[in-house]
Parts: structure tokens; C-alpha cells; sequence
């Protein structure tokens, strides 16, 4: 037996665990771990137990109910004059009252085992149920590990890529910025159809540009 299933025992000792097939939060906690086999077995061992006693529990009250329809009936006919079908009608009630107690009886002995059977298909199932999902935990916790240390060399390598990113923005600016000065707005038109400029060292030298080129192309079409 697993390490882990004996500290799960000692852990439920004394404890009130509920039905956990009864328990909407239980059933909850499959939808995270999803369909498992043992669980399952168990699951329908316990349900197997509940529905064994509401029938007897069904069955004694309807005993019970016939019994005393009985009982009144024998009353009533010890009232009637002595006859041969007086003695036949009593003598049949005679025996359905000792085969009804002889069922309550069978079925009182099994309703006082249903607390300890219950306990017992509701203990396997509380450890199966903890045992998956500390498994499941288990595993969540290595997943987020794994996650996390991917998330780190992204980050690492998310920085690599801005740092190279900002660095040729900034030298394609200075680029721009040499050509533009050198050759001038008019020339260099035929550049900007192919980069527009960030002008990330200096964004008002960008404004002041945009402004003559803008200027410039007024006055031509003026012209």
C-alpha cells in the first residue's frame, strides 16, 4: 500500500466525512480530474448500499402499515360469533402477522447494518477520492513548474528580441536621419514608399521633418 494512502487514513480517523455521493462539491471535483475506473466502482459500491436501504426502509414501512390493516382486522373478526370461517379467516391472519414480523425482523437485522456498510464504501471512496487527486495536485504542481520556467526563458528571450528590435529602429533612424540630411526631402521621398521612420532618438526632429516635407509638397502643387 502506497505511503501517502496510510497518512490518508490516519488523517480520516475520527473525522465525519459526509455520503460523498451525496455531496454536490464531490461531484465537483471530477469535472477538474476527470473520469477514473476505481472511483467509479466505488462510487456505484456506495450507491449500491444507499439504494439497498431506502428499499428496506420502504419495505418496513409497508410491512409495518399491512400489519397493523391485519391487526385490526383480527380484532374485528374475534368480535364476530364463533364459526368455521371465523377460525379459517383467523388462523390465515395468524399467518401473515408471523411471516410480516419474520420479514421486519430479517429486514431490521439488515436496516442495522447499513450505517457500518455505508461508513466503510464511503471510506474506500474518500481514499481513492484523495489519493487521485493528491495525484492530480501532484501533477498541476509540475505543469506550473514547467510552465513557469517556460514563461521565464520567454521572458529572457522576449527581451532579447525588444533590445534587437529598439536597437534596429534606432539605426535605421539614424540611417534615415544621415540620408535625409544628405540628400535632402525631395530625394528622399522615394525612400519613405519604403520605411516609414520611428525617429525614436529624436521624435521632434520627425515632426519637424514631416513638416517641411509636408511644406514642400504644398508649395509644388501650387507651382
Amino acid at each position: 500500500m502506497p505511503q501517502e494512502e496510510e497518512y490518508f487514513k490516519e488523517a480520516l480517523i475520527g473525522k465525519r466525512v459526509p455520503v460523498l455521493t451525496l455531496d454536490n462539491q464531490w461531484h465537483k471535483l471530477f469535472t477538474q480530474t476527470g473520469e477514473n475506473d476505481e472511483i467509479h466502482d466505488l462510487e456505484e459500491k456506495l450507491n449500491d448500499v444507499l439504494k439497498r436501504q431506502g428499499k428496506v426502509n420502504t419495505e418496513i414501512k409497508t410491512l409495518s402499515a399491512y400489519k397493523k390493516t391485519v391487526m385490526k382486522d383480527i380484532v374485528n373478526i374475534m368480535e364476530l360469533p364463533d364459526s368455521a370461517a371465523k377460525e379459517k379467516k383467523m388462523t390465515e391472519n395468524k399467518r401473515i402477522i408471523e411471516e410480516t414480523n419474520q420479514k421486519l425482523e430479517e429486514y431490521g437485522d439488515e436496516q442495522m447494518e447499513f450505517p457500518k456498510q455505508i461508513d466503510e464504501a464511503n471510506f474506500n471512496l474518500m481514499l481513492a477520492t484523495m489519493r487521485v487527486c493528491y495525484a492530480q495536485i501532484q501533477q498541476n504542481v509540475s505543469d506550473i513548474d514547467e510552465i513557469n520556467q517556460w514563461i521565464s526563458d520567454f521572458r529572457v528571450k522576449l527581451k532579447k528580441k525588444v533590445y534587437i528590435k529598439q536597437q534596429k529602429e534606432i539605426w535605421n533612424d539614424e540611417m534615415y536621419s544621415y540620408m535625409h540630411d544628405i540628400f535632402g526631402p525631395d530625394v528622399i521621398e522615394v525612400f519613405d514608399m519604403k520605411y516609414n521612420p520611428k525617429n525614436v532618438l529624436n521624435k521632434e526632429t520627425d515632426v519637424i521633418g514631416s513638416t517641411s516635407t509636408d511644406a514642400d509638397k504644398d508649395t509644388n502643387a501650387q507651382t
